[in-house]
């Protein structure tokens, strides 16, 4: 199902699709018409693309189709083990943990897993981790540190689970824990936001010497509709609150939330999956090489430097 603004690119696939059928089914030569036309395509998904609205790439990166966080530990790590449980609970399948190799080096990886259909969704609330996934990442950064494995974080959820037995279980308490953790490890630890990243339920794993994100995807303390909720009263005013939120990633570029865009093909993630995992493994080698030979107490000096600086601001006079 294309996204509103993407009809008309659609609807131009679809005529190009029809008459590569016309031209198989009828042994005729229209390579010359279609190269026209995927010319016309490629531009009208540039410009399209080039002018998006903040709310337009609010749901360019919660699109279907977009690569879950399981796609991309098929792509980007070797021989993922998954790790089950928190030792205390039960097994939380909204937050993937477990050990991989990327390239020559093992890693910890934590993922927020979104489903790839409704049943799946259901399976992985949404992406919405109980304190028990937390509590799994807790278990997990402590595994980075005993046996010297980088951390490797996929965030996409639009927050942590709210509802009352979460609350009841402390997941305040346990976001906290993990960001105080996380801030501690003496490993290097990269983080990539590939889709969205909600509020504190994302800055749990959010908190590394390197933070990541795609081209569509956002980043916010709150979601546009609860802001809008809070704000206006009215849910309806979305739009404007993802204008004023500033999520996008090149906003939070600017602001030095993060520390680089990782570009997504033509036309968005959801629309060449496998480039986009490709982009992906590439941005996340090249962090783990720069900070591979870091030593322990400058990783940990700097990584508390980077969230300090943020939120400063001049007042003018």
């Amino acid at each position: 199902m294309p996204l509103p603004f993407e009809k008309p690119i659609d609807e131009l696939e679809a005529r190009i699709r029809d008459m590569r059928g016309y031209a198989d089914d009828q042994h005729v030569d229209l390579s010359g018409e279609i190269a026209a036309l995927e010319r016309r395509l490629a531009s009208l998904t540039r410009e399209t693309f080039a002018k998006l609205s903040r709310w337009q790439r609010v749901q360019v990166a919660r699109a279907a189709g977009r690569p879950t966080a399981l796609d991309y530990l098929g792509k980007v790590v070797e021989g993922f083990t998954e790790l089950h449980g928190d030792r205390a609970l039960g097994d939380d399948p909204a937050l993937v943990g477990g050990v991989a190799r990327l390239g020559d080096m093992g890693v910890v990886v934590l993922a927020q897993q979104k489903g790839r259909d409704t049943k799946e969704n259901i399976l992985r609330n949404f992406g919405m981790a109980h304190p028990s996934g937390y509590r799994k990442a807790l278990r997990l950064f402590d595994l980075a540190d005993k046996f010297r494995l980088p951390v490797l974080s996929l965030i996409d959820t639009p927050g942590a689970y709210p509802g009352i037995a979460a609350e009841e279980q402390g997941q305040a308490w346990v976001i906290a824990a993990c960001i105080q953790r996380m801030s501690r490890l003496r490993v290097p630890a990269v983080s990539v936001i590939i889709g969205e990243g909600g509020s504190g339920g994302a800055l749990a794993l959010g908190v590394a010497n390197r933070v990541l994100i795609l081209e569509h995807a956002i980043y916010s303390v709150i979601s546009p509709e609860s802001c809008a909720a809070i704000r206006w009263r009215d849910a309806a005013e979305a739009p404007s609150a993802a204008e004023a939120l500033k999520l996008t990633a090149d906003d939070l570029l600017e602001q030095g939330v993060v520390d680089d865009v990782v570009a997504e093909p033509l036309g968005g993630a959801h629309k060449d999956p496998a480039g986009a995992i490709d982009l992906v493994r590439a941005a996340v080698e090249r962090e783990f090489a720069a900070l591979r030979d870091v030593p322990s107490e400058v990783l940990m000096r700097e990584r508390r430097a980077r969230f300090r600086r943020m939120g400063r601001f001049l007042e003018a006079a």
